[in-house]
């Protein structure tokens, strides 16, 4: 049996993982995720494009959540003949429908727009990545399971999904593997989440396995107390509103955004924001808001409590409007503050949040609010680095007058504490392969396990290692 990382080795972004067993017809291979790239566009766009395995010899793909870093790939493979089955949890069956058929559309927009204006600098392509048709056909593919049930996967290897804390939907894996009569035990964390988040249950433990591929972006990094982000965003909202100037909130229209929702609405609910107009200006994150409230089996206590068994939406009050022609977006340009704008994409590489940077950037009323993971190479990695001053969007640089503030809080992976105990946890384990983390993070969470678990075999791969169990 092996472990062949495809993606998301050594760095945060392009979730894909191979398992390879060996079974009476052959090898059997299956994917855990396929996510998409980002960062450099160059780079991102070479890695996208092409797959280190023959997407027909494919067996199965097993997805953990409907992010686009571990499920924006699946229409380019199936494009490329692709025909197995994507199993996943209903809400993200129909979350990745959403996203996926987004990320089609922005695949389009980019390449028509870089073919436009910056003709020079692409890549030779024979066209977008994939198209939002590409994107609706793949959805034949996609077969959902329910939380905590074992169901076959494929020839020798069965899997259980359990909740993972993250994001609406989203799971850990647990993979039961038969091979010359042996049976093995091996974990995906996903993305782990953490407790206390708002709106969706804590993760589930991890029950014993003896191999664990497991994330590690805040593999060396604390999150503050998840009850203080309120607070802080309350915070930001009254500062700028009192400038006059606009809260530019760049996030994933998936999970984040109905988080910050979620939030702002219980602070105007205490009365301890202004009364600033709110515009979620995102028709993906209307679209995923959607789905959100067709999936309350996903929800936690409070949620229930606080607002669905009163019959009242979470995501909707008075203050809040949902944007969805370009018209109504354009038209926030010219709308005086105070405000809050909240657009995607999360780490301002795609989305409408990139025409609102250029035009408040440079207004020192304004704030940029980051309230999510900003990976390596990305707009919002620069836009949040203190020794920039100056970030270059479309294709000008602009000077960062504008406050910039970010905001840890939110995230909704597991810090360097929860990641401890989830591994050690485990008193089965015997191999641990560190995934979706940057190196940094990586090794000092690699270097605390090895003291609490001293024969524990520990990997940190690069992209395409082989990892035989």
């Amino acid at each position: 049996m092996k472990i062949i990382p495809h993606g998301a080795a050594q760095e945060v972004t392009g979730s894909c993982h191979e398992i390879q067993v060996e079974g009476a017809k052959g090898t059997v291979r299956i994917l855990l995720d396929c996510g998409m790239f980002q960062g450099r566009r160059q780079e991102a766009v070479a890695k996208n494009s092409t797959f280190h395995f023959d997407p027909k010899a494919i067996d199965a793909v097993v997805l953990s959540h409907a992010h686009i870093d571990h499920v924006g790939r699946i229409p380019l493979l199936y494009k490329q003949g692709y025909r197995g089955p994507v199993y996943c949890t209903y809400a993200t069956k129909d979350l990745a429908d959403v996203m996926l058929q987004d990320s089609g559309y922005i695949q389009e927009k980019d390449e028509e727009y870089f073919r436009k204006h910056l003709k020079a600098s692409m890549l030779p392509s024979k066209g977008p990545l994939y198209t939002q048709q590409d994107a609706t056909d793949c959805m034949k593919i996609f077969q959902g399971r329910t939380y905590n049930e074992w169901f076959d996967v494929a020839p020798g290897i069965r899997a259980k999904l359990l909740d993972a804390g993250h994001i609406v939907g989203a799971t850990m894996v647990v993979l039961e593997i038969t091979e010359n009569g042996k049976t093995h035990t091996v974990g995906f964390s996903g993305d782990l989440g953490r407790n206390m988040l708002p709106i969706i249950r804590d993760p589930a433990p991890m029950p014993p396995v003896q191999a664990l591929i497991c994330e590690s972006t805040y593999g060396n990094r604390k999150h503050e107390d998840i009850a203080s982000a309120k607070h802080m965003l309350q915070e930001v909202v009254v500062r700028t509103a009192e400038r006059g100037g606009k809260v530019l909130i760049p996030a994933f229209s998936l999970e984040r955004t109905q988080e910050i929702v979620y939030d702002l609405h219980m602070l105007w609910n205490a009365r301890e924001i202004p009364a600033v107009p709110i515009y979620i200006d995102s028709p993906l994150a209307t679209r995923v808001t959607e789905v959100f409230m067709k999936h309350p089996e996903c929800y936690d206590k409070e949620m229930y409590e606080q607002f669905l068994s009163k019959a009242r939406n979470p995501f909707q009050f008075s203050l809040v409007k949902y944007t969805q022609s370009v018209e109504e977006s354009k038209a926030l340009n010219d709308m005086h503050g105070p405000m809050v704008i909240m657009a995607g994409s999360g780490m301002c590489e795609a989305g409408r949040i990139r025409h609102h940077l250029r035009n408040n950037i440079e207004d020192s009323r304004c704030t940029v609010l980051g309230v999510g993971y900003m990976a390596q190479h990305t707009l919002g990695r620069r836009l949040f680095d203190p020794e920039q001053t100056h970030v270059k969007i479309f294709d000008r640089m602009y000077a960062k007058k504008a406050e910039m503030v970010h905001i840890d809080v939110y995230s909704s992976h597991a810090d360097m504490t929860d990641l401890d105990a989830y591994i050690t946890g485990i008193d089965t384990l015997g191999t641990l392969v560190l995934v979706h983390g940057e190196i940094d993070q990586m090794e000092p969470l690699a270097e605390r396990i090895r003291k609490v678990k001293k024969k524990l075999q520990i990997v940190l791969p690069t992209m395409q290692t082989e990892i035989d169990l």
